[in-house]
């Protein structure tokens, strides 16, 4: 499990160094097995902390805050592009070809610039283009005849995580340009065994708990101050539990009007962190959810389970949460088709197989690009045979 201790302080404040508390932790039963710094300066006794330890330590003065004024075409590449990036001191070039940044290409000036992590010439980076973490050190070069001598940067560059699919874009609250990138999102991850008697601790709030418990600081309390509109869902959805004890509590909210889009940066980056790649806002405020406070969340599109239960010749959508028919076989979102054990509980409808019950969401079900209407999942299930299947 990978804590980053910036959601940790979220919950508990921490003033003892990330070795000293990574020591504490693995003596109370949770085994720190390495500590991952992100931009942050790596401890001088790295051999004293006995734990793993990784990262690559961002320059303040070049690894900066960017923004980019204006994404020109390049002249003789067409899969490039040559962004004006404005670092804090002047306004650089920058030839790129991440495709999150083509879209901008020839609008002139941007009304909106966009906030970017921005290296400059002398930056030490992950090369993106490699496999592995082989460190680079950016030089000014011409690329096809244009000269850059300024990145902005993918996560995989700054070591955040493996993605180089496209540059890091910040929200519109980022800071100024020119404003150390450590100081902005620097951090540290802690790699956590737990074992199955620490299940307690499987959420950034249960580790924050046992962090309040060994170093006296105050825990704080999950925020309760969640606004609920509209009529009851009972009008929208029928529920059946035909296990109870495998299933004793099944709730759905109904979540209508919603357009899918990528997520804040501030969630993508911490997702990343603590090792979950980021999807959209849908399905990322789940994972979000469930690594803070360990339960688990699934959203359907409501629209499929209407066309469904149409299909079926039924006025609702029916949740029903049971156990598998004989032979019954469901296609996962990782796109493997599962033959089903006798004892693994499912939520199903009138049609079929939807998920597997705290696992996994099923292909039929699953959140699209093109969904509006969101069912929205909380469940308690068993854990001994959640742990089993």
């Amino acid at each position: 499990m990978r804590v980053p201790l910036s959601w940790l302080r979220e919950y508990v404040e921490i003033e003892i160094p990330p070795g000293e508390l990574a020591r504490r932790l693995t003596f109370a039963g949770l085994e720190v097995e390495g500590i991952e710094f992100i931009g942050q300066p790596l401890p001088s006794d790295q051999l004293a902390l006995e734990v793993k330890v990784d990262g690559l330590e961002w320059d303040p003065e070049k690894l900066v805050v960017g923004q980019i004024v204006e994404v020109r075409p390049h002249p003789d590449a067409d899969r490039l592009v040559v962004v004006d990036l404005d670092d804090g001191e002047r306004v650089r070039p920058a030839v790129t070809g991440a495709p999150n940044v083509f879209a901008f290409k020839g609008q002139g000036p941007l009304e909106r610039p966009i906030k970017v992590a921005c290296a400059r010439e002398g930056a030490h980076l992950i090369d993106g283009h490699s496999p592995g973490r082989q460190l680079i050190e950016l030089k000014r070069a011409k690329i096809r005849g244009v000269e850059s001598d300024a990145m902005a940067c993918s996560e995989k560059e700054l070591g955040i995580s493996d993605d180089h699919e496209g540059i890091i874009l910040f929200d519109d609250d980022a800071p100024e340009p020119g404003t150390p990138l450590v100081d902005y999102i620097g951090d540290v991850v802690l790699d956590i065994a737990l074992t199955p008697n620490m299940a307690r601790n499987a959420s950034i709030l249960g580790v924050a708990r046992e962090v309040s418990a060994l170093t006296g600081a105050p825990l704080r309390p999950l925020p309760q101050d969640v606004q609920m509109d509209g009529p009851p869902v009972t009008d929208k959805v029928r529920i059946e539990i035909r296990e109870p004890e495998l299933n004793p509590r099944f709730t759905a909210t109904l979540l209508e009007g919603i357009t899918i889009a990528p997520s804040p940066y501030w969630m993508q980056l911490r997702l990343a962190l603590a090792g979950m790649r980021p999807i959209n806002n849908i399905v990322d405020i789940t994972n979000y959810v469930m690594l803070e406070v360990g339960q688990p969340l699934h959203a359907f599109d409501y629209d499929v389970l209407v066309s469904r239960a149409e299909a079926s010749g039924a006025a609702l959508p029916t949740i029903i949460t049971r156990l598998p028919e004989p032979g019954e076989r469901l296609t996962t979102l990782d796109d493997a088709n599962r033959q089903l054990d006798d004892f693994t509980i499912l939520v199903a409808d009138t049609r079929g197989a939807l998920s597997l019950g705290g696992i996994m969401g099923g292909q039929q079900s699953e959140v699209s690009d093109a969904t509006t209407n969101v069912l929205l999942e909380s469940a308690a299930w068993n854990f001994i045979n959640i742990r089993r299947s």
